[in-house]
C-alpha cells in the first residue's frame, strides 16, 4: 500500500513539474514581450548572424517584416521549450519505470504517462499544421489535461470567425470542449 502512494507521488509530481514548466515558460515569454516594447524590436535570447549579412530586423523593409521575426521567435522558443520540458518529464518517468526496486503498478503508470506526453506532442503538432494551413502566420498549441490554449499569430488580429475556426479544428483533433479551449493572439 506504501508503494502504491509512492508510485502515485512521484508521477503527480512529474506531471506537475511538465505543467508548471510549460505554464511559465507561457507566463515568461509574454512577459519577455511586454518589456521589450515595441521599438526595440529585439527578443530576449535572440541571435544576430557573423557570417557579415546584415540582421534580418535591420534590413526588413516595413514594420511587418520586423514583426514577423519577432513574433517567430516566440513560436519557436515557445516550442523548443515545451519539447524539453517534455522530454526531462519523459527522462524521470522512464528512470521510474526502469528502477529496479520500481513496483509494476509505478512502471505501468509511468508508461501510460509517457504515452499521453507523446499523444499531447502529436495532437499539437496537428493542430498547429491545421491552423498555419488555415493561412495563420504562425501557431502553437498547449495541451493538458483539463484544457488547451493556441497562441496564434494574425497580421489582421483575431475575429469571432478566426476564433470559431480554430476553435472548429481543435475539438475536430481532441476530444476538449469549447470551454476548455483557450485561444490567444500573439502581439
Amino acid at each position: 500500500m506504501k508503494q502504491v502512494w509512492k508510485r502515485n507521488i512521484v508521477a503527480a509530481t512529474v506531471l506537475l513539474f511538465v505543467c508548471a514548466a510549460v505554464y511559465l515558460n507561457w507566463k515568461y515569454a509574454s512577459n519577455v514581450a511586454d518589456e521589450t516594447g515595441t521599438d526595440s524590436g529585439k527578443v530576449l535570447g535572440q541571435s544576430t548572424l557573423v557570417s557579415g549579412e546584415a540582421d534580418l530586423e535591420e534590413t526588413a523593409a516595413d514594420g511587418e517584416a520586423e514583426e514577423s521575426v519577432v513574433t517567430g521567435d516566440y513560436f519557436a522558443t515557445a516550442r523548443l521549450t515545451r519539447q524539453q520540458a517534455r522530454d526531462s518529464a519523459i527522462s524521470l518517468l522512464r528512470e521510474a519505470a526502469e528502477s529496479e526496486v520500481a513496483d509494476p503498478a509505478v512502471a505501468d503508470e509511468a508508461a501510460q504517462t509517457i504515452q499521453t506526453l507523446a499523444s499531447y506532442a502529436l495532437s499539437e503538432a496537428q493542430i498547429e499544421n491545421l491552423v498555419t494551413a488555415k493561412g495563420y502566420a504562425d501557431c502553437v498549441a498547449f495541451m493538458g489535461e483539463d484544457s488547451i490554449s493556441v497562441v496564434v499569430s494574425d497580421s489582421d488580429g483575431l475575429d469571432a470567425a478566426d476564433v470559431a475556426k480554430i476553435s472548429d479544428i481543435v475539438m475536430g483533433e481532441t476530444e476538449y470542449t469549447a470551454d476548455q479551449i483557450k485561444i490567444l493572439e500573439a502581439n
